[in-house]
């Protein structure tokens, strides 16, 4: 799972040398299935099962982020570096620059 900023891109080529494939956006089943979260709730928190998560530096432009908390009503704020702490997210830089 890689969170990034709101307004970031994936740039594929970075992804592409990061993971060695092409990223693809998952479908609405496939998300819930995987996560136990439906689209619009999707975060690193309380998933189904274990997953890697990776967080892009483009988190680090703001001193707190509001990710989604498991449902589409419901977020919470927290500093990128905390996120990252609890979910033990690696830092990675997957997505285009100026994002």
């Amino acid at each position: 799972m890689i969170v990034a900023s709101g307004t970031a891109r994936m740039d594929n080529r970075k992804v592409k040398a990061k993971f060695g494939g092409k990223p693809k956006m998952l479908g609405l089943e496939e998300v819930a299935e995987i996560t136990g979260h439906e689209v619009g709730g999707v975060c690193p928190f309380g998933l189904k099962a274990p997953l890697p998560v990776y967080c892009d530096i483009s988190l680090r432009a703001f001193d707190v982020v509001v990710p989604a908390a498991g449902s589409t009503h419901s977020a919470l704020k927290i500093t990128p570096s905390r996120l990252a702490e609890l979910t033990s997210a690696e830092w990675i830089d997957v997505c285009q620059n100026g994002a």
